[in-house]
């Protein structure tokens, strides 16, 4: 199933789970000038994991960034946050008055072409508020993104725009897994957020 240019009134998942969709959550300037921000002031660094008991060095860049100096532990390995930026903490607000949530953290991720992307995974880390709202900025490059029902053989799947805003909600990361598949002829990066919910709040 291929969904896409959805409503924020949309659900776009059939069951277990809600996941809404603001395609112009920010316009093209404000989409230009967060993306050439955080490009060159965020403090990125290569995302490091261990899998099947390796420890790997990833293409891609992370930074984690809070309210306080969370410590974050997800594929094995543990970051701590940094301090908001200006930049950060305006978006960070503008994400709050559109989901009507608060957050507490973003971790971010930056894809430097189509050759990056990100496997097949849910964000339920036990350090994360449960059943706790995601909400997912979107800047750069235009990429594919896909969800997976876990015991049902249903898949969702849109096209995520630059400056668009995807809203996780309810018992999705339990049922659902997510991921960004590789895309070769994307040579543009793309920079995404993630707001989230760390902790009781």
């Amino acid at each position: 199933m291929t969904l896409f240019h959805q409503t924020p009134e949309t659900n776009l998942l059939p069951f277990d789970g809600r996941l809404t969709y603001f395609p112009h959550f920010l316009d093209l300037e404000k989409n230009r000038i967060y993306f050439e921000t955080f490009l060159h002031t965020i403090e990125w660094k290569q995302d490091e994991a261990i899998l099947y008991g390796k420890h790997i060095t990833t293409k891609r860049s992370v930074a984690w960034y809070a309210d306080k100096g969370f410590s974050y532990r997800y594929s094995g390995t543990t970051k701590t946050a940094l301090a908001w930026s200006k930049e950060l903490l305006n978006l960070k607000e503008e994400v709050e008055q559109e989901t009507k949530e608060i957050y507490n953290s973003c971790l971010l991720n930056l894809y430097h072409d189509g050759s990056e992307g990100m496997a097949w995974h849910s964000d339920d880390e036990t350090s994360l508020k449960k059943n706790s709202s995601i909400a997912s900025v979107s800047l750069g490059a235009e990429r594919i993104f896909r969800f997976k029902h876990k015991k049902k053989n249903t898949v969702i799947e849109l096209s995520l725009e630059p400056g668009s805003l995807l809203l996780m909600q309810g018992e999705i990361q339990h049922h659902w897994l997510h991921s960004l598949p590789k895309a070769l002829k994307v040579k543009q990066p793309r920079i995404n957020l993630t707001f989230r919910q760390f902790g009781t709040m």
